[in-house]
């Protein structure tokens, strides 16, 4: 049987390239293996605030997956008009999304509602409002590590917040932070990502962590035996978790693995087990004959020199307060033969910068080009070449997540499926 997805957040089309796979007759370069038996029936997409010239993702994911693909509308709205009866989301078996890390806090207990409330705005409201309204069976979830330790006031209280509300909903909850170069990927990237099955049998905490998870088995950990294993317990109001979590803590309770179910939490720091081979920045690269003249470094050369060297000098602020800043260095140029840094939305443009990725190829520096973005993000070459500009391009990378991640877990979860069908 079909898994169906409804994908939000949908960028470029990461997750459903990872689970559902590409293969279009007319673009073979294209193809990439499915996951398992999985069909994306329903997608949003929509950069704030509406302008025609921000929805270049969209167009992206439109141009690739066919027109009428992907709804590009604040999803706020759209869910707001299928309550209304004004339209309708197709049914869907799984849940898929890369969300912001924003402030997640509630403004009403449950006690005084008959649902939750949450900010405006903040895109976690509109996961759970889909989740309220349809229950599907299996949830997946990207978002930067920083979730699990935020705000800065009340370590892992908006992660507490997500919990409690899945937890109300009946769902089991497995984490980790997997940093896709651990496993062999071309990009050293961080991200948490987080599953979540409605009405789960019984877990064995421990062994569900490390064994027989969803994750554990799509990226094998062991724990990192110089730090301890927490347990606590989150409670089923997410207005409770927003003014009682995280208070007076400094570190968050929250490690880079865990599992939850009915409200107990069994959460560890881990290290990644991976023995396979693995893919660096050097293979990604096009030929020197492909790369556009406004793509090598011909002049200004001391600006990224500076910009990318160690500093320690005085500076002042804007209201005379002087103090000294300071900074390590970045590799300038980027070693070929380890995997990238994170790509991040402001590779592109012509301007020095800290943060933009500089190789050297036949001797001469340059930045990389659109489709070694896309390529480090596993995404088919050429991807995003729908006509944007190259700094769209890099913005959409920077935006993307490694597909190869979600495909690895999507392989474990059909063949969960499979089973479960089989039994």
């Amino acid at each position: 049987m079909t898994i169906r997805i409804a994908e939000l957040f949908a960028g470029v089309g990461g997750f459903r390239l990872g689970l559902d796979g590409y293969h279009d007759a007319a673009h073979p370069e294209f193809d990439m293996k499915p996951a398992g038996d999985f069909k994306t029936v329903w997608a949003n997409q929509w950069e704030p605030n509406g302008q025609e010239s921000k929805q270049f993702a969209w167009r992206c994911y439109e141009k690739r997956f066919g027109e009428g693909s992907c709804v590009n509308e604040d999803i706020a709205v759209v869910l707001q008009e299928v309550k209304d009866g004004k339209r309708s989301i197709p049914e869907f078996d799984m849940l898929v999304g890369g969300f912001p890390c924003q402030d997640y806090s509630v403004a009403k207990p449950l006690a005084l509602a008959s649902g939750i409330e949450g900010k405006k705005g903040v895109l976690w409201w509109s996961i759970n409002e889909l989740l309220e309204m349809r229950h599907p069976k299996y949830v997946l979830l990207e978002n930067v590590d920083r979730l699990l330790k935020s705000p800065s006031s009340q370590r892992g209280r908006d992660f507490a917040i997500i919990l409690s509300c899945l937890y109300r909903l009946g769902y089991s909850v497995e984490w980790h932070v997997i940093n896709a170069a651990e496993y062999g990927m071309p990009q050293r990237r961080r991200r948490v990502y987080i599953y979540a099955e409605l009405d789960a049998p019984k877990w064995d905490m421990e062994d569900r962590l490390f064994h027989s998870g969803v994750e554990a088995r799509a990226f094998p950990i062991v724990a990192d035996g110089r730090f301890g294993v927490e347990r606590f317990c989150i409670e089923k109001d997410p207005y409770e978790m927003t003014h009682t979590f995280g208070k007076g803590v400094k570190v968050s309770q929250f490690k880079d693995a865990g599992v939850m179910q009915d409200g107990e939490v069994f959460t560890c720091r881990a290290t990644p087990v991976y023995s396979g081979k693995h893919s660096v920045l050097g293979d990604k690269l096009v030929s020197i004959g492909e790369v556009p003249s406004e793509f090598f470094i011909e002049d200004n050369l001391s600006s990224w020199e500076y910009l990318k060297g160690g500093k320690k000098e005085q500076r002042t602020a804007r209201n005379g307060y002087e103090y000294t800043y300071s900074e390590g260095p970045v590799a300038f140029p980027d070693a070929l033969d380890k995997p990238s840094r994170t790509i991040l939305t402001g590779e592109g443009g012509r301007g020095a910068s800290r943060t933009k990725h500089v190789v050297e190829q036949n001797g001469r520096l340059r930045r990389l080009v659109p489709d070694e973005l896309d390529q480090l993000q596993m995404f088919p070459r050429g991807w995003t070449d729908t006509g944007m500009t190259d700094g769209h391009r890099a913005f959409c990378m920077g935006n993307a997540l490694v597909t190869g991640i979600p495909h690895r877990i999507g392989v474990v979860i059909a063949a969960d499926a499979d089973v479960s069908r089989s039994e």
